[in-house]
């Protein structure tokens, strides 16, 4: 790597108090949850070899589920296409984890960067391709009493790959961060009944009275019969509030009448307990609804809980300096929406980014709400594509699978494939309100036939089809990126005039602080020497800009960005998350003055979003609702 794109080492609070032993121990699934769980997370070995074959001997230790190009991991090691990780943990099943009764043992991987390969006690128990989602094992005829060995193999071609991988790239620089790969998040064992719960999916209906929860049943391969009705219990606090038996697959209506509402202002959750057969889980869930309709003005508006409401977002790209894609703790994740919370914002963009799933649930819980990227994949970026539209009008429809590097069809079949393995992974987070599928033509085809899929996929949630540029002409949002130009609202066009507008980023303003940056290199759209220069021209960008264009219909904004991350200083917070660059008090005062313009009630038309979820597919597996 060259000395200009070397990076420093730079730890967050959270990672300087890391325990090596036991990082990351929380219960990683909120939204189904079982007393077994027994975290792998902690000291591993590891070795990077040029070949697939056992090596003879460990390169030395990895602290998982740190990847190996992270300060965290203890390794801070690039590996590179064709090269091979690979990890070994040596572990004792805990008494109470031991398979009984039929019971199964699963073991649970949330992220693993990009192909990989698992082994028990020398068997291999299963593979899985792609980055991003998690995946389960069953190793119940595998594990034994006393010692057991596991080994995990995993290759990355990063960006010289077509599969997703996000703003990875092997030569950083610019808006493009180190590529990490590997395990990346918790590995854990569990211990379920021969018929169990597989998914806990909860859709609140539009009319907001109700709730549709369906459960999804998964048996042992020697079970018999057909498993037995669910039971279905829905509290507030201590208090039941509904009690229902199903079948599982067959969605159970829970009426809820005057259910009290989930907002950023009031972000309350049910509690749900669910119990089949000999199997007990815990979810939770908030009432509210998604769309967008007209205001009392006729101007299209993003809709909550069927009224106009302003959402104030920052875009997030899920990164830190010492654990890059793994956050250093879970009160990491925590402060994070807390600090955009307190700054007045009410929205975070993901993105092109999966978190884990525990950042989801201090959403739902915290009061923040989400734009949900898909992660891009394809091959090298044309940049004539994806940078000529930030001056010019230049839009080219996206079935041109070479100007927008999607020739390769199993790529392109693998990002669909995921995009429905999202879905199915975040479909019950309270907090999720749109879909982005394709930002700024990064990887980007068939944009329409991907918002039809995902509409009946997910019905209940609005879709920004093509963030930024490369408009195709669907989905629910006008989706503005807006950088060197003075921000005007668009002239309406018939065929879209129903699609709320939004600018889905802007901004960028950059401040290095020495001393909190891992670079030496400054990138932003715009640079300022101070603090104060800083502010002032936040407070104006969006007084003379934004403000203005709410009375037109603007109908979201997105800041870029919450933090820092390696060359681009242009966030809200330094990159180790110890400094907020801006004046907070000016922060919050233009995000209430953004509030207060824009219309927050009216006459609405009904939401384009919450059909029932009899016509989606299968749930994900949807934990206690705990801090």
């Amino acid at each position: 790597m060259s000395r200009k794109r070397a990076l420093g080492r730079l730890l967050t609070p959270w990672g300087e108090a890391l325990d090596p032993d036991n990082p990351l121990p929380e219960y990683p699934r909120p939204q189904l949850v079982r007393d077994s769980f027994h975290s792998l997370n902690g000291r591993w070995g590891y070795a990077i070899t040029a070949t697939d074959g056992v090596p003879a001997r460990l390169d030395g230790e990895i602290i998982v589920p740190f990847s190996p190009e992270s300060a965290l991991s203890g390794v801070e090691r690039q590996l590179q296409p064709g090269q091979w990780l690979h990890y070994r943990r040596d572990f004792e099943l805990p008494d109470e984890l031991g398979p009984h009764g039929g019971a199964r043992l699963l073991l649970h991987f949330g992220a693993v960067d990009q192909d990989c390969t698992v082994w028990l006690n020398g068997i291999e128990v299963g593979t899985h391709s792609g980055g991003y989602l998690p995946f389960q094992l069953d190793v119940t005829d595998v594990v034994r009493p006393g010692p057991n060995v596991l080994r995990v193999r995993v290759s990355d071609p990063s960006d010289t790959g077509a599969f997703s991988r996000g703003k990875q790239k092997l030569r950083r620089g610019g808006i493009w961060y180190t590529a990490q790969s590997g395990i990346w998040q918790t590995v854990w064992l569990e211990l379920v009944p021969a018929v169990a719960v597989a998914a806990v999916e909860i859709l609140p209906l539009p009319s907001l009275d109700a709730v549709e929860i369906t459960v999804r049943a998964m048996m042992a391969p020697d079970a018999a019969g057909s498993p037995p009705a669910a039971f279905i219990t829905v509290r507030d606090g201590d208090a039941i509030l509904a009690i229902a038996r199903t079948a599982p697959g067959t969605p159970a209506c829970i009426e809820l009448a005057g259910a009290r509402l989930w907002s950023p202002e009031d972000p309350f959750l049910y509690d749900v307990e669910v119990i089949l057969g000999s199997d007990t889980v815990l979810s939770y869930f908030g009432m509210r609804s998604f769309g967008v309709g007209p205001d009392a003005a006729g101007q299209p508006r993003l809709l909550l809980n069927g009224q106009p409401y302003f959402q104030a977002g920052l875009l997030d790209q899920g990164y830190w300096p010492d654990g890059l894609y793994t956050p250093p703790d879970d009160t990491a994740m925590v402060h994070d929406i807390r600090t955009a919370k307190r700054l007045g914002f009410t929205m975070l963009r993901k993105h092109i980014k999966i978190e884990p799933l525990r950042w989801y649930y201090h959403c739902d819980r915290l009061g923040m709400l989400v734009w949900q990227d898909m992660v891009n994949g394809g091959g090298r970026y044309k940049p004539w594509v994806i940078t000529a539209p930030v001056l010019t009008p230049l839009r080219l429809r996206d079935n041109r699978y070479a100007a927008f590097a999607r020739t390769d069809a199993p790529g392109r079949a693998h990002w669909q494939e995921e995009m429905r393995g999202t879905v199915e992974l975040l479909r019950s987070v309270t907090s999720i309100a749109v879909w982005v599928p394709f930002n700024e033509g990064w990887g980007q085809f068939d944009a329409l036939a991907a918002t039809a899929e995902l509409r009946a996929l997910d019905p209940s949630r609005s879709i920004d089809h093509a963030s930024g540029w490369h408009d195709q002409g669907g989905g629910d949002l006008t989706s503005l990126h807006v950088y060197f130009r003075r921000f005007r609202m668009p002239r309406r066009q018939p065929e879209t005039a129903a699609r709320a507008v939004v600018v889905s980023e802007y901004g960028g303003y950059s401040h290095r602080l020495p001393g909190h940056s891992v670079s030496a290199r400054e990138f932003g759209y715009k640079r300022f020497k101070d603090a104060t220069s800083l502010t002032a021209a936040f407070v104006r960008l969006h007084e003379r800009e934004l403000i203005p264009a709410l009375e037109e219909g603007l109908a979201a904004t997105v800041y870029t960005q919450l933090s820092d991350v390696e060359d681009e200083t242009n966030g809200v917070l330094s990159y180790d998350r110890r400094v907020v660059k801006l004046d907070e008090a000016a922060v919050q005062a233009v995000n209430a003055r953004l509030r207060l313009a824009a219309p927050q009630a009216g006459t609405v038309l009904a939401s384009v979003a919450g059909a029932p979820s009899s016509q989606r597919d299968d749930a994900p597996p949807a934990s206690p609702h705990v801090e």
